[in-house]
């Protein structure tokens, strides 16, 4: 039944695709492969300092039961795109402005989003939806683990960065979610979270590499694009409901985010000018109908 749901939603979605030019949204998937390894800080300081170089960037909280991005940028959230999809709110409604050029958009996840009946409302959407294209960036800001939702998300972005810490339980889940998204699509990036040094975090990064290679083969493509150094001044960020950036921008923590945002930077300057149903929210719906 939802096969059905998902073939009408695509015509839908094709249907409601402007022939305009419109900038391409880069979406970028963060993941992880337990919780409590920072995820969701890296996401909303990556989504601010991506902002901060005058990017317009949505953040989109798909952390669905652990939703927690509310807390890191210290706004309250009442509803979500879920209510959108109901017919109990409006796009323009959930959108929560955080900067000038930073949009939080509190999300669902992918198996509840497609659980909606009414396609005149869905159509409704597609067309409120389009006041985010002019994204440049869309953070996705995912659940830990590997359900079938998350894989949805992580096969409509771009690029996948995996999220881990030094901890041999976590390396070995974030192993494990490699292994599943190497199903799903041959390249993955890692932020190596809370190390001492960048040396320590080449140092885990290549073992988990080496694993990879082993036993996924070489046709995976992983990346190490980044590391944050273990730092108090984030947790402390975290208790005070800031970002880390924003309270101690010229911590190491700080500079780690600016050289990753850097890199990120240097991916979306190759984007080009394509069709609307490449942009915003609507664009990202658009594929996660091409996924289901």
């Amino acid at each position: 039944m939802i096969g059905n749901q998902a073939q009408k939603l695509e015509k839908l979605v094709a249907a409601s695709s402007q022939k305009k030019k419109s900038k391409k949204t880069r979406f970028i998937a963060i993941t992880s492969g337990k919780g409590g390894v920072g995820k969701s800080t890296i996401s909303s300081n990556l989504a601010y300092t991506l902002s901060k170089q005058g990017l317009n960037v949505g953040i989109f909280d798909a952390d669905i039961g652990l939703a927690n991005l509310d807390v890191m940028f210290n706004v309250k959230i009442k509803k979500n795109i879920l209510h959108v999809l109901k017919g109990e709110a409006t796009v323009s409604d959930i959108l929560i402005p955080i900067t000038r050029n930073l949009i939080l958009i509190p999300g669902e996840s992918g198996d509840e989003i497609l659980k909606y009946s009414d396609m005149a409302l869905f159509e409704r959407f597609m067309q409120e939806a389009q006041v985010l294209d002019k994204l440049d960036v869309m953070i996705i800001d995912t659940g830990a683990g590997i359900g079938e939702h998350i894989q949805m998300f992580l096969n409509a972005a771009d690029d996948v960065i995996v999220v881990t810490v030094p901890d041999p339980a976590a390396i070995t889940d974030a192993y494990a979610t490699i292994k599943t998204i190497a199903t799903l699509r041959d390249d993955v990036s890692m932020i190596m979270n809370q190390v001492k040094s960048e040396k320590e975090a080449l140092g885990v990064f290549e073992k988990i590499k080496k694993v990879a290679n082993a036993n996924i083969g070489s046709q995976l493509d992983l990346q190490l694009i980044g590391k944050i150094n273990a730092d108090i001044k984030v947790s402390s960020s975290v208790k005070q409901r800031a970002l880390f950036t924003t309270l101690y921008p010229a911590s190491q923590p700080s500079k780690d985010i600016d050289a990753i945002v850097n890199k990120i930077a240097q991916k979306l300057e190759r984007n080009v000018l394509v069709t609307s149903n490449e942009s915003g929210l609507s664009g990202l719906f658009k594929r996660l109908m091409d996924h289901f």
